[in-house]
């Protein structure tokens, strides 16, 4: 989870109060307090809430709940006359652009720092790392409008950040420290996102880096914010940004953005509405409010609110990237009303808590396979159909053989794992320059005809990594849970016919293992041979008893 920094002097002048009020607050909004020094202090605040990732938004908030400000704030954005135009060619590379103009702003050491944390904090969390979205933030009177947001090939050159010298794309990948780092994300691409200006000079190489011709410094007076992505979390990051520049005294102005079929306008900081129901808010608190302390607690929380008789009807603040659902609304009444407010009761069934025996199971698998040489990761048990069925050469039906997720918000998670190894494979693709050689393994929950088993994966990649190798793992496995069991021709087509196996336990089918067929290696875009094993414990055993 991201710790961010907080200074005192700007904190403390920003909220209003002393440091010993904030230390005692700051927690009541769902924080946890990591080391406290004589000039900052680090708090690590949870993903769902990336508006706090910033001074600017720890002091709103803060304000908020101290009753120093009070209910929602209308952001308001001025009509601007600043177009970027979306070149067809990148669309298929990276789709989505957005961007706004900060003016009478004044870049000082503190809001420097508040940029550079805030933007790698996002990249992080809603970016995923910069896949999703990545932002870039430009000296506005370097930057000549209008813009084209376009797609160029390799040999294309500018003078990138930190640099002194044109360098090609292909060298920016290569040599450029941020290309190492985030090179991976347009790989195997032909073409490449470019901002180019109104001089045919380039602001940005998204989602890599940024020209050092429009770098921000201390003095500059007017901003000009890119982001770039693929879906809704382009707009969340940059309505988080319009709020803290906003809130910084800055001037914010719309850009137009003119794709080949369609025009934008952005930020779009036009507030969402949400009904919520006061049956379905005291049954989850577990105790009644009436309409002033609601008030006060949607109040204090930075909602606009509209109290009837049998629903509260909130306005939702546009950096609100996580309120999805009645439920977050609720969790935000809690907050307001507070935590420290609610007594403590025993609840009306009793009950007596212990282990669950799988969890005993677990530990004696993870323990055999440490001792196996092999690293221990976790996964998502979301995923999609593509990368658990099309990549694998496997085939299945909707809710006969996995359960889908409804409504989902992504394209990446649509469907509840039924298998653990294809998300061990996608993690190899991701570290596949990483030192070989690579032995991995996860323990987990799968989702089979929407019942939860238990199931164990691993996965061995070098350059010489055979049939024999996994062989020898999964017999070791077996034999320190002492199963008998026999290995039988398998038809999977996930892995190389005449080196694959099922794994057999009393007749019954418990598991498969061999070498991964070339065409899912090549899917996962990985070089390296593959082997590994997939054992469903769950038919082995029953609650921790041997079948």
């Amino acid at each position: 989870m991201p710790v961010i920094t907080l200074y005192w002097d700007e904190l403390e002048r920003m909220v209003g109060v002393d440091r010993n009020t904030i230390l005692k607050k700051l927690p009541m909004l769902g924080c946890d307090i990591e080391r406290i020094a004589d000039d900052h202090l680090d708090v690590e605040f949870f993903p769902n809430r990336p508006d706090l990732y910033s001074v600017e938004g720890v002091a709103r908030a803060l304000r908020g709940f101290l009753d120093i400000e009070f209910g929602y704030r209308d952001y308001k954005v001025n009509e601007g006359n600043w177009k970027i135009y979306v070149d067809e060619s990148v669309l298929s590379v990276r789709p989505r652009i957005t961007g706004c103009i900060v003016r009478n702003i004044h870049v000082n050491e503190e809001l420097l720092r508040s940029i550079i944390q805030i933007q790698e904090d996002l990249h992080w969390t809603i970016g995923r790392n910069r896949r999703k979205m990545a932002i870039g933030i430009h000296d506005l009177n370097r930057v000549n409008f209008p813009l084209h947001y376009t797609a160029v090939d390799e040999n294309f050159s500018f003078v990138p950040l930190d640099f002194d010298r044109d360098m090609s794309v292909k060298e920016i990948l290569e040599a450029h420290p941020k290309g190492q780092e985030y090179g991976f994300i347009l790989e195997n691409s032909e073409k490449y996102p470019m901002i180019i200006d109104a001089k045919d000079e380039v602001i940005s190489f998204p989602p890599v880096i940024n020209a050092e011709k429009t770098r921000v410094r201390e003095g500059t007076s007017g901003l000009f914010i890119d982001v770039t992505g693929f879906d809704e979390n382009v707009d969340k990051a940059l309505r988080i940004l319009t709020a803290m520049f906003a809130d910084r005294g800055g001037v914010i102005e719309s850009v137009e953005i003119i794709y080949p079929d369609r025009v934008e306008r952005t930020p779009d900081m036009t507030p969402e509405k949400m009904n919520v129901s006061k049956r379905e808010i005291f049954s989850l608190l577990g105790f009644t409010l009436n309409d002033d302390e609601l008030r006060l607690a949607l109040g204090r929380m930075r909602y606009g609110f509209e109290i009837g008789d049998d629903e509260v009807t909130v306005t939702i603040p546009p950096y609100r990237a996580d309120v999805m659902h009645p439920w977050d609304v609720i969790e935000d009444i809690a907050i307001g009303y507070g935590y420290d407010r609610i007594a403590a009761r025993y609840p009306q069934t009793p009950g007596v808590g212990r282990e669950h025996e799988w969890n005993n199971l677990k530990d004696i698998v993870k323990e055999i396979m440490i001792g196996l040489g092999f690293t221990e990761v976790i996964t998502f048990t979301l995923t999609n159909e593509r990368t658990m069925y099309e990549y694998m050469n496997r085939t299945a039906r909707p809710w006969d053989d996995y359960t889908p997720v409804m409504h989902p918000l992504t394209e990446e998670h649509t469907v509840l794992r039924t298998h653990i190894l294809p998300k061990l494979i996608e993690l190899l693709r991701h570290n596949k320059h990483e030192a070989m050689p690579q032995r991995i393994f996860e323990v987990g929950d799968v989702v089979v005809n929407t019942k939860n088993r238990l199931s164990l994966a691993a996965c061995v990649t070098h350059s010489r990594a055979n049939f024999a190798e996994i062989r020898s793992v999964v017999q070791a496995v077996m034999h320190e849970l002492d199963i008998e069991w026999e290995a039988q021709e398998s038809d999977d087509r996930a892995f190389i016919k005449g080196r694959r196996a099922d794994i057999i336990v009393r007749g019954k089918k418990v598991g498969v293992f061999g070498e991964l067929h070339p065409e899912v290696l090549e899917r996962f875009e990985i070089t390296m041979p593959v082997v590994g094993f997939e054992l469903e414990l769950s038919k082995l055993f029953n609650t921790g008893i041997l079948i």
